[in-house]
């Protein structure tokens, strides 16, 4: 390592992750070439006896090294500075009241199950009812391998169309809700927050149907003034330790601002039309009159609606990262 490495800690720290990183992805690539490199033996050795037996078996050996090599190559797609964190997704109904409300509560538990397959681990950090029916606003950690680099993906406006089971007439509605995935630092990421600028909230956890879950103000709710950004968590009995995931929350937030802004910085001075978060419509969701789900960036589609509100969106993840829309730069 060059002299004075170490002076500066944070940036150490951010180049020894990288490293880390790096060296994995070596050390992967090197037991797959050892892995072909055996078979190939093996391949041989099976010709030259006239083994069918074990012919058989190295092919299919052969077809798993070949879906291990696709996966190791769509990885190296997930090269932005935080894919391998995990991830923080919020959803926040858009207007439409309880028909909004009612899509946010679809989306989560199509979220929650598309983490499940995935082998994710999840945690509900924040779920805000409606008054009727539905989520006003929920967030959620998802934790495991690339979980931010494979959620980020989702971020946006989605479109649900469809027959409302709350109008009497069954007339057709169309309902928003805002997808935001910011990645979970860890503390080596320097995010300057005055304390000064918070405003701490405590209240009482509130359960489905409003019940209350605990007897105590354990829920915390910190609002940043200088920006108006606000992260809240519920789920946890401690006061202290809801606090603390506030503020954890907190700072990926303002970090993603801060990101979001640079980026439409670099936009304005290249002359590039800048849209707003709430027009950046990513996904239409549509029951009726006909099944349809449709990505509009990537126009990839699919009519099998039912699946993809059960939690299979990897294809549409897949596609835009191939397309080479979901990059980020170090």
């Amino acid at each position: 390592m060059q002299a004075g490495f170490w002076d500066d800690p944070l940036r150490a720290q951010k180049s020894m992750r990288r490293l880390t990183r790096l060296n994995e992805a070596v050390d992967g690539w090197q037991a797959l070439a050892r892995q072909q490199r055996d078979l190939a033996e093996l391949h041989e050795l099976a010709t030259a006896e006239q083994d069918d037996g074990m012919l058989v078996e190295v092919t299919k050996e052969t077809a798993a090294l070949a879906r291990k090599v696709e996966q190791a190559e769509f990885r190296l797609m997930l090269d932005g500075e935080y894919d391998d964190h995990d991830a923080i997704l919020a959803i926040h109904a858009g207007a439409g009241g309880t028909e909004a409300q009612d899509w946010v509560e679809m989306l989560l538990r199509m979220y929650l199950r598309w983490a499940e397959r995935r082998g994710y681990e999840t945690d509900i950090l924040e779920l805000f009812e409606g008054e009727e029916a539905g989520i006003k606003t929920a967030t959620i950690e998802i934790r495991g391998e690339y979980a931010y680099g494979y959620a980020r993906p989702e971020a946006g406006v989605h479109r649900l169309v469809r027959l409302s089971p709350f109008d009497a007439a069954h007339r057709r509605h169309t309902s928003f809700a805002l997808v935001e995935v910011t990645p979970v630092l860890d503390d080596s990421i320097e995010i300057n927050i005055d304390p000064n600028d918070l405003r701490i909230d405590v209240f009482r956890s509130a359960g489905h149907g409003g019940q209350s879950v605990n007897t105590t103000d354990s829920a915390v709710r910190i609002t940043h003034l200088p920006t108006g950004i606000t992260a809240a968590c519920q789920n946890e009995r401690s006061q202290l330790r809801n606090k603390e995931i506030a503020l954890r929350v907190l700072r990926s937030r303002l970090y993603e601002q801060e990101k979001r802004k640079q980026e439409e910085e670099r936009a304005r001075l290249r002359g590039e039309h800048v849209s707003a978060e709430w027009g950046n419509q990513i996904r239409s969701y549509v029951l009726h009159p006909y099944n349809m789900v449709k990505d509009l960036r990537t126009d990839y589609e699919t009519s099998d609606t039912g699946a993809v509100l059960d939690g299979e969106i990897d294809e549409f993840i897949d596609v835009y990262l191939r397309e080479g829309m979901g990059g980020e730069s170090e």
